[in-house]
């Protein structure tokens, strides 16, 4: 497929910022990334909303490093591995255990509230760990501890220039290689030209391709998207990892999550009549890998012919509880339910997006000039199933790997890009009803119900159907915020269902009812897209005066 819009203007005057690294999204891995790349360059980092609209804001769950005393980067490494299914990336993997630890200890400087008990810091257990090594603050509130303290570091403690409710429209490259972006201001509708030496993606998921998730409104997977459309290298977007514990009522515009580390506590799983059931799938019961209780949980329901189980916490001390996990325990009390003494509806949700933009392990795309880290980076630490809580390490680590990199890139540079010119075509701008939103419903529904945890070929390719169908029946009279995201989402969608219809096995968090079994023999293999050369659109670029 084409790139499926080009931006235009209506007569405006195009806006223009210069800096030498141009940092996109406001979570952990964009805020890493900035407040590293200040000490030494002019930064300028763009989030498409306000830093609490973040993925990492929103994260109940820790972050997994080795610093326990019987830990140990080997350990942290045999467990990663084991959770991805055959497709992790070893090199990757050394790098993030190994790496890990000291960037877990300065996150500990810039946000203080880490759990601790006399002085020492409290290691939690989550699935497919052989032993506790995950950190967390605030109990059940780490990602919105450590996005504030981030943020804060960045406005106070930095030289970055920070811009929220900056919609970023497209990557731009001239002659293949990427000098910026070009946003879309969502208070004033005006556009930015934001030219830059280099340009780190660090936009986060796209939970919201699915009508049920965890990801906040803003996940639609714009950077892959964009990043795809500029000619990058993306892969194993078929490996969308469902979490297994969503709350299962309905009325909710984000599906609540019920942290893993609940069953790391002792919490149960079981079914319809009242069974514990885990304990029949795998001997670690509900601390198996996310992949494996997804597993469980599926049978049973289909099973039983319901659509969700419960959560049993039950047992467990109620004043512990609210005081471990006030945020799950709010959340419950908005829905009329008791974590303490009811059993919690439960059922697989969207929730991490293994797949994304190939990098190397300093973060390097497959286009010059642009980097990624965070979700929106395929580095192959995550193979085809995520281990719980990597997902935080992996933003800073590879954050902190982009930075140590730029040195380097930059100063092979021989040309300034400050001097580009751009030309954005003009073109009149409609009024009315785009009916985005309706076709974005039909998106979700879409994928939700055909590309969602249980997959089968006729399934997915009807999905594809329509969603090709969906693509050619677009006619936007304006384009604005919901229309791009609907184009990204609609680019992204296909992909995945694209990916999902080729891998004939089960692998990880792909699941085939066609194809039930691991084929190591035909797809021990990642599939790996790129826009042809021919249809890729490039900002139209020269060297010249500004």
């Amino acid at each position: 497929m084409t790139r499926p819009y080009v931006a235009i203007r209506s007569g405006e005057p195009l806006h223009r910022r210069s800096f030498d690294v141009l940092v996109l999204g406001g979570g952990i891995a964009g805020l890493t990334a900035a407040i590293g790349a200040a000490r030494r360059w002019r930064v300028g980092l763009l989030t498409k909303s306000t830093f609490e609209e973040t993925t990492t804001f929103l994260a109940q769950g820790g972050i997994a490093a080795a610093i326990g005393e019987e830990d140990s980067p080997d350990l942290h490494f045999k467990d990663t591995i084991g959770a991805g299914a055959g497709l992790c990336d070893e090199e990757a993997v050394r790098v993030l255990v190994n790496e890990g630890p000291d960037r877990v200890r300065e996150l500990m400087e810039i946000c203080p509230r880490f759990d601790k008990v006399d002085g020492q810091i409290v290691l939690g257990r989550e699935g497919a760990h052989s032993l506790p090594r995950i950190v967390h603050a605030g109990g059940d509130a780490t990602g919105s501890e450590v996005s504030s303290a981030l943020a804060e570091a960045a406005r106070v403690g930095s030289r970055v220039q920070l811009y929220e409710d900056e919609f970023v429209i497209d990557l731009l490259t001239v002659d293949g290689r990427c000098v910026g972006a070009l946003t879309l201001n969502l208070a004033d509708g005006g556009l930015t030209l934001n030219v830059a030496m280099v340009t780190v993606l660090a936009t986060g998921g796209a939970g919201q391709v699915y009508g049920r998730t965890t990801n906040p409104p803003v996940a639609t997977g714009d950077g892959v998207a964009m990043a795809y459309r500029a000619g990058a290298a993306i892969r194993d977007l078929e490996f969308v990892q469902f979490h297994p514990t969503g709350l299962a009522v309905p009325g909710q515009q984000t599906v609540q999550l019920i942290t893993e580390a609940l069953r790391g506590e002792g919490a149960y799983l079981r079914n319809a009549a009242g069974e514990r059931f885990m304990t029949e799938y795998d001997s670690r019961a509900e601390l198996a890998s996310r992949d494996i209780v997804v597993r469980g949980m599926v049978a049973e329901m289909r099973r039983e012919g319901t659509e969700h189980v419960y959560l049993d916490a039950t047992h467990l001390d109620a004043a512990w509880l609210a005081e471990r996990f006030p945020s799950v325990t709010a959340g419950l009390r908005e829905h009329g339910l008791d974590l303490a003494t009811q059993l919690v509806p439960v059922a697989p949700v969207c929730h991490y997006f293994i797949g994304g933009v190939v990098t190397d392990v300093w973060g390097r795309t497959t286009v010059p000039g642009l980097y990624a880290s965070g979700e929106v980076a395929s580095t192959g630490v995550h193979g085809a199933n995520r281990l719980a809580s990597n997902s935080l390490l992996e933003g800073l680590v590879f954050s902190d790997r982009v930075v140590r990199d730029l040195d380097r890139y930059i100063g092979r540079l021989g040309e300034d890009v400050r001097r580009l010119s751009f030309d954005i075509p003009e073109g009149a701008s409609g009024e009315g009803d785009s009916h985005a939103a309706s076709a974005r419903s039909r998106l979700t529904g879409i994928m939700q119900h055909k590309v969602g945890v249980l997959r089968r070929g006729a399934d997915l390719q009807a999905a594809l159907d329509e969603l090709n169908g969906l693509t050619s029946e677009l006619r936007f009279s304006q384009l604005g915020e919901a229309e791009y995201e609907l184009l990204n989402m609609l680019t992204l969608g296909t992909q995945i269902a694209k990916c999902a219809l080729l891998r004939e096995e089960s692998r990880g968090v792909h699941l085939r009812d066609d194809f039930p079994q691991l084929d190591d023999e035909r797809w021990r293999e990642h599939i790996t897209l790129r826009l042809p050369e021919h249809e890729r659109t490039e900002g139209v670029g020269r060297v010249g005066p500004a």
